[in-house]
C-alpha cells in the first residue's frame, strides 16, 4: 500500500470519475463476451495488497472463477459480496478459484474487502483493461435504470449530484463507472473459457450450480 494512502482523496477522485462518466451516458457499445472454448487473456493486475499478478495464475492448477464486478458503491455488488460468502465453500470443494476483478485501486480493493468480509483475491483494473479485453462494455439506460423514476433517464448532472448525495449519507459513495457491466468466466487449468456469463441488468446474478456443474464436468 502506499505510504500516503488517502482515503477520503481517493474516493473523491472515484466520486469525480463517476460523476463524468454518468454525465457522458453509456455510449452505444454493449458487452461481447468471449466465446466458450476462447482462451482467457492472461494479463497481469495489481491485487488488493499492491502485488502484481498474473490472471493465468489463479487457474493453472484448478480452474478458477472470474468475476468481474460492479462499482464499489453499487448495491448490486453488496448484493453480489453476500452471495459469493454463501456460495464460497461450494466453489471451493468443487476446486474452483474464486477472485474478483474490480474498478479501484488496491487501497479501496483492500477496504472493500474488509467491509464485506470477501475471503478470495481483488484484482484491481481501473483503466478497464481487463474487462474491455474479456468483451465487457457498458449497460444501456434500459438495463440500469430500468427500476428507476422515468427522469432519471436523462443522466444528467444534477440528477447524478443527487444520486451521490444520498449514497454519502449512507456511507456508500458512487465510485468510478456507473455503466460497466459485471460479467463472469469459468476458466479451466488450460486457460480456456468454459462458461462464459453476461449480466442482462444489473441483479442478474449467475446461478452457482452452473459453474459447479461445469468444474466437475471437466
Amino acid at each position: 500500500m502506499s505510504e500516503d494512502y488517502n482515503p477520503d482523496k481517493l474516493t473523491k477522485a472515484a466520486e469525480d470519475e463517476w460523476l463524468e462518466i454518468w454525465t457522458a451516458g453509456p455510449g452505444d457499445k454493449r458487452s461481447k463476451l468471449l466465446d466458450i472454448g476462447t482462451s482467457a487473456p492472461d494479463l497481469e493486475l495489481l491485487d488488493h495488497t499492491g502485488t502484481l499478478r498474473r490472471l493465468s495464475s489463479f487457474w493453472s492448477d484448478s480452474p478458477a472463477l472470474l468475476m468481474f464486478w460492479r462499482h464499489f458503491g453499487c448495491g448490486c455488488g453488496v448484493d453480489r459480496a453476500a452471495r459469493l460468502n454463501e456460495e464460497y465453500k461450494d466453489y471451493r470443494s468443487a476446486g474452483i478459484n474464486p477472485v474478483i476483478i474490480g474498478q479501484a485501486e488496491p487501497e479501496r480493493a483492500a477496504a472493500y474487502m474488509e467491509e464485506h468480509n470477501i475471503e478470495c483475491t481483488i484484482l484491481c483494473d481501473p483503466d478497464f483493461t481487463t474487462y474491455n479485453a474479456f468483451g465487457l462494455s457498458n449497460f444501456g439506460i434500459e438495463q440500469l435504470l430500468y427500476d428507476a423514476p422515468e427522469e432519471t433517464w436523462c443522466h444528467s448532472k444534477e440528477i447524478g449530484l443527487d444520486f451521490q448525495k444520498a449514497r454519502r449519507a449512507i456511507n456508500r459513495p458512487l465510485v468510478d463507472n456507473p455503466w460497466l457491466s459485471p460479467g463472469e468466466f469459468l476458466v479451466d487449468k488450460s486457460g480456456k473459457i468454459r462458461v462464459s456469463y453476461t449480466y442482462q441488468y444489473c441483479e442478474n446474478f449467475p446461478d452457482p450450480r452452473i459453474f459447479l456443474t461445469s468444474a466437475k464436468m471437466q
